[in-house]
């Protein structure tokens, strides 16, 4: 199974420029970047169409949250007319079931790959490298 991405090809790739954030942000990005990297999560690219940035959000515990902020690439895809489900809905649709099941999907978040022809439009910027 692979993700693909449905592109506008009338829309003009765009690349944002790098943003300045400080050292400890900077220090964490790099350390989430090389676990996904040895993962064989991300990858380096040289010179991508679309390009966005890196934003580490600090989480309760005081660690960081590696986001990338998809703004160019949202852009650059047509709007989905079939959106999710509400999780809430769902949960509560549950009620008055025998047994229920719940699925962690915090490890589970990178196991669908993106299609190859895809994967440079998910570029991103960061001050130590450009990956997708």
């Amino acid at each position: 199974m692979e993700h693909y991405l449905r592109v506008d090809p009338k829309v003009k790739p765009q690349k944002r420029r790098l943003r300045t954030v400080s050292e400890d942000r900077k220090k964490a990005a790099k350390g989430e970047v090389q676990k996904l990297l040895d993962a064989g999560v991300f990858r380096e690219v040289q010179y991508p169409e679309l390009l966005d940035n890196v934003v580490m959000v600090p989480k309760k515990n005081g660690s960081w949250r590696m986001c990338i902020d998809f703004t160019t690439l949202n852009k650059f895809c047509p709007k989905d007319d079939y959106p999710l489900p509400r999780i809430d809905t769902l949960v509560d649709a549950t009620v008055g079931s025998e047994m229920l099941r719940m699925l962690d999907c915090f490890s589970g978040y990178h196991q669908i790959f993106m299609k190859k022809s895809d994967e440079e439009k998910t570029s991103f910027t960061t001050p130590f490298g450009t990956y997708c």
